[in-house]
């Protein structure tokens, strides 16, 4: 079984988005509500600490577990948020925001600690209406009724623009199960996310990458997106789409006009939808470009070499920040490694130092002076190098 995201637009009536606009509500409510708890019994204990008063002494600390959360929000709910109960919401929705707030302080706890690893983790925030609405339902109480109908608490059945065949047929055969679900909405579109767990042995055995089949160096960039070096000597370049590059006059104008409405007004609002749309474009068209080239390289090459590069390094060159973010280099490489899982291939990712692009290869020779502006380079053994190409060519020779 595998674990794996299925997502679908949903098409609601006026009625239908009004409830999930009113959970995804709920679950900021909660989240904000617990949050404030916690801040304010952690800044009490700091004040106790600064008046001399012993540890032992101190406001007894806040339990962030979520089963703890979730006994505080039931405790002062009726107090707090009495509508709670009179609007029919569902209690699920609570309980996973109470989750939300357990890892979000967790992942902060051992971030702090260095036990987490990654860049560090700050403490959660409060959440905010213009941040989005989004909420979660556990375990399979929100689930495909049908392959046109999804089922959702408290609101019934919510039809859907896609099809959802491939997940129910495995659904009624056992051979997949709902283990929680997403609700979010962006540019005023409503989607669900269901995280299941699958056996799909069947598509893997059927689109499997071919053992023993060619290998490939893959080096990313900006102007070329991937320069793919190949075992039988072919290099093929894929050219960067440059998805946000392309909308930014787009962008630009749509903000200008948004910045000229009058803050709550109806125009204001409308202008609000289209700068979300023309963002929501360009997260779709990336998405599309990318999921196809990793989808392709995953079936069709038996091993793959990838660099590991330094995203978040990388975006603090000013000058490049945009570009590397449109580029999505992080996602793609994402994409390759749960992909390769799927279809039989290998992804080997080269050392983050690996001179790629310094080293001659033809004699092995690194150019220590190569600077990021130099696009070519001349070895001393007389060998003319494109930078992008000699690095695909040197990540190859890893595969071996």
């Amino acid at each position: 079984m595998t674990l794996q995201g299925f997502r679908v637009e949903l098409a609601p009536d006026a009625g239908q988005a009004d409830r999930l606009a009113q959970h995804a509500g709920l679950h900021r409510v909660v989240f904000n509500h617990c949050l404030a708890h916690v801040k304010a019994v952690m800044g009490q204990r700091a004040a106790e600490r600064t008046y001399g008063i012993a540890d032992d002494e101190l406001t007894p600390a806040v339990g962030w577990s979520a089963p703890a959360l979730e006994r505080y929000w039931r405790a002062t709910h009726r107090e707090a948020y009495p509508w709670f109960g009179d609007e029919g919401l569902s209690s699920r929705v609570p309980k996973e925001a109470c989750r939300a707030l357990a890892a979000a302080l967790s992942n902060w706890a051992r971030s702090r600690t260095g036990a987490r690893k990654g860049r560090r983790v700050g403490f959660p925030r409060f959440r905010r209406r213009k941040n989005g609405a989004t909420c979660r339902f556990d375990a399979n109480t929100a689930h495909p009724a049908t392959s046109r109908l999804v089922h959702v608490p408290r609101i019934g059945k919510v039809p859907t623009r896609e099809d959802m065949g491939w997940l129910t047929d495995r659904i009624a055969e056992g051979r997949a199960r709902v283990l929680g679900s997403r609700f979010e909405r962006r540019a005023g579109r409503w989607w669900v996310s269901f995280q299941v767990e699958v056996d799909r042995a069947d598509v893997n055995a059927r689109r499997a990458a071919p053992v023993g089949g060619p290998a490939v160096g893959i080096d990313l960039g900006i102007k070329t997106f991937a320069t793919i070096a190949a075992d039988d000597g072919t290099i093929v370049e894929v050219p960067n789409p440059r998805h946000l590059q392309h909308k930014l006059r787009r962008l630009r104008r749509a903000n200008k006009a948004l910045a000229r409405k009058q803050k709550g007004s109806k125009n204001r609002g409308t202008a609000a939808a289209a700068v979300a749309k023309i963002h929501l474009d360009v997260a779709h068209a990336r998405a599309n470009f990318l999921h196809k080239l990793s989808t392709s390289l995953t079936r069709t090459k038996s091993t793959i070499v990838i660099e590991d590069l330094s995203v978040a390094g990388m975006v603090k060159n000013r000058r490049l920040a945009r570009h590397i973010a449109d580029a999505g280099w992080a996602e793609f490489r994402r994409q390759l490694t749960y992909k390769a899982d799927w279809y039989g291939s290998t992804v080997v990712v080269a050392d983050r130092w690996f001179p790629s692009s310094r080293t001659c290869s033809s004699c092995g020779a690194v150019n220590r002076d190569l600077t990021l502006a130099e696009r070519t380079w001349t070895c001393p053994c007389g060998t003319i190098h494109d930078r992008d190409r000699t690095a695909a060519i040197n990540l190859l020779r890893l595969a071996a």
